[in-house]
């Protein structure tokens, strides 16, 4: 287990974004080196549009943030169990730790982030 000291980012540090789909996720999510905060979001969410503004500006603790659009790849959707808009998983070198239900505020971003990686993993769905 990890001990829970809540990392909060480094703010100088660039983000890596990138959008997977159904054909790229699971490969991109398997190989990728480091913390990826998996956030699926849809055009016609109000909420999803602000979290795409304001998540890259955020000193998150994540090495990258992966964008799903909800709408275009239900078998993700389906997968992750995806039943509010955004949503957002942590994976950390290829393994699943679950939901982060934070609000859209670094703070609780990052200790949800530290809750999770206390917990025990799981293989991705």
């Amino acid at each position: 287990m990890r001990s829970f000291i809540p990392s909060y980012g480094d703010s100088k540090k660039p983000m890596q974004e990138t959008h997977l789909n159904d054909s790229t996720a699971d490969h991109f999510l398997l190989k990728t080196t480091g913390k990826t905060l998996l956030i699926f979001t849809s055009r016609t969410c109000a909420v999803c549009r602000v979290a795409k503004e304001k998540l890259p500006e955020l000193a998150l603790n994540v090495d990258q943030l992966a964008w799903v659009d909800a709408g275009e790849n239900g078998g993700l959707v389906e997968k992750y169990e995806v039943f509010h808009l955004p949503a957002m998983f942590l994976i950390e070198n290829g393994v699943f730790y679950g939901a982060i239900n934070a609000q859209l505020a670094a703070w609780d971003i990052n200790r949800q982030i530290a809750l999770a990686l206390d917990a025990y993993p799981a293989e991705l769905p």
